[in-house]
């Protein structure tokens, strides 16, 4: 069982897991929405079921209807920036909806399922320690950080308490052709294919220089398969172990499209795309899921951005 299915993380992790020959049940607010219908397209042998994690009762239905033998709970409300005007709103889903689904697979029967929860590297926040590994204190510093840690230590909470096999991954940033357009690498590599193509001329951005670690997504959905397959239940942070700016995303997805560096020459700085509290730089150090699972990502900085690239010139070429 998968919630937040039709999300980039639930798309890779959809085709990676039917590729095991794995049966799929994903859960959507909407089963009639657009997003849903996009998803179902692509993989109609999956079966999409209302609920919500708000909806503690939808919760249970599904936990009982599916009988799963593992939960990837994907489901958040995702945007950083969205969460400082909507901190109620994402406090309810990202943080009470993790609570709410580990206590319906508790009532259901704890011993059986094994939990994923996605956990964030925007917990570390104001980080104490470069890079940071699973031992590093959170600081957050956004409400959706702040939804993130109460779910992680929620999860760390039902491992100990219940002796669920319940695990977080910490995952640093992730992108691919599946990311929506309100995130700044898609927004990169859309606006610049669109440039590219004479669609538009400029587009905005905020800051350039906040610092991430940037892996592709497809890489990362396996290393949430491994952590359910290990063992124990355990946290492990999983990321590339290299940092680069908003600005070097921005200048390798021109390089990639020829079109010199000149960054004045097509993005605009909009001060209102700020966030009030901002994270500078966070870099991972992935040693314990190389140690442990095995795992360690395969796609390179440069090849992650043809394929946002790639992907959004197949889009853009059609419409």
């Amino acid at each position: 069982m998968i919630t937040g299915i039709t999300g980039q993380d639930g798309h890779h992790l959809t085709s990676y897991l039917l590729e095991k020959g794995y049966r799929i049940v994903g859960t959507v607010s909407d089963t009639d929405s657009l997003r849903a219908n996009e998803y179902r397209s692509l993989h109609p042998e999956v079966k999409l079921v209302k609920a919500d994690l708000c909806d503690f009762k939808s919760l249970i239905e599904v936990t009982e209807s599916s009988n799963p033998d593992e939960v990837y709970n994907l489901g958040a409300a995702s945007l950083v920036s969205l969460s400082f005007a909507e901190p109620e709103k994402t406090a309810n889903s990202t943080g009470l909806g993790t609570l709410r689904l580990l206590e319906a697979i508790r009532v259901f029967g704890a011993n059986k399922v094994k939990f994923y929860q996605a956990s964030s590297s925007e917990m570390f926040g104001l980080v104490n320690e470069s890079p940071q590994n699973e031992l590093t204190s959170f600081h957050p510093r956004s409400p959706y950080a702040v939804a993130k840690t109460f779910a992680h230590y929620t999860t760390q909470n039902y491992r100990e308490a219940y002796q669920m096999f319940a695990c977080s991954g910490i995952l640093f940033n992730h992108e691919g052709e599946f990311r929506r357009h309100e995130f700044v690498t898609r927004k990169i590599t859309s606006s610049l294919v669109k440039i590219k193509l004479g669609k538009i001329k400029r587009f905005s951005l905020g800051t350039l220089t906040p610092k991430r670690d940037w892996g592709y997504a497809g890489d990362y959905v396996e290393a949430m398969w491994l952590m359910l397959q290990h063992s124990q239940p355990e946290d492990f942070v999983i990321a590339t172990g290299q940092a680069r700016s908003v600005r070097d995303f921005l200048l390798q997805a021109m390089k990639t499209l020829d079109l010199g560096q000149e960054i004045e020459k097509f993005v605009d700085f909009d001060e209102s795309l700020t966030r009030p509290t901002e994270v500078e730089t966070l870099v991972g150090d992935a040693s314990k899921a190389l140690n442990t699972l095995g795992w360690k990502p395969k796609t390179s900085f440069e090849t992650l951005i043809e394929i946002m690239i790639e992907n959004d010139l197949k889009i853009e070429s059609k419409s």
